[in-house]
C-alpha cells in the first residue's frame, strides 16, 4: 500500500522550517537511512517500511516523521509510484 508514503506526504507539512521531527535523535536519523540503503533505497509499500522500521528501532509514527523530514530537507524525492526513494550517502 502508499498509504505510507501519503501519511508522510501529510507530516511535510509540518516539517516545512526542515527541522528534524521531535524525538528524533542523529542516532535514529543514521540508522533509518542505514535501513532505507538495505532494502534498495526505496520504500513503496509496507512490505518496504516495515523492515526500515525494524532494523532502525523506529516507530511509524517516526519512519513517517523521518520520511517527510527528508522529502522537506531534499535528501529523498516522490516516486511516480507513490513511494519516496533515498537520494543521499548510500543511495545517492
Amino acid at each position: 500500500m502508499r498509504v505510507w508514503a501519503a501519511m508522510a506526504a501529510g507530516f511535510v507539512g509540518l516539517a516545512g522550517c526542515a527541522m528534524p521531527p521531535e524525538g528524533v535523535s542523529p542516532e535514529d536519523l543514521n540508522d533509518y537511512k542505514t535501513a532505507v540503503a538495505s532494502i534498495g533505497c526505496e520504500m513503496v509499500t509496507e512490505a518496504d517500511y516495515l523492515p526500515v522500521e525494524l532494523q532502525a528501532g523506529l516507530t511509524r509514527e517516526q519512519s513517517t516523521a523521518i520520511t517527510a523530514y527528508l522529502l522537506t530537507a531534499g535528501e529523498a524525492e516522490r516516486l511516480e509510484n507513490g513511494g519516496v526513494k533515498l537520494k543521499t550517502g548510500a543511495c545517492a
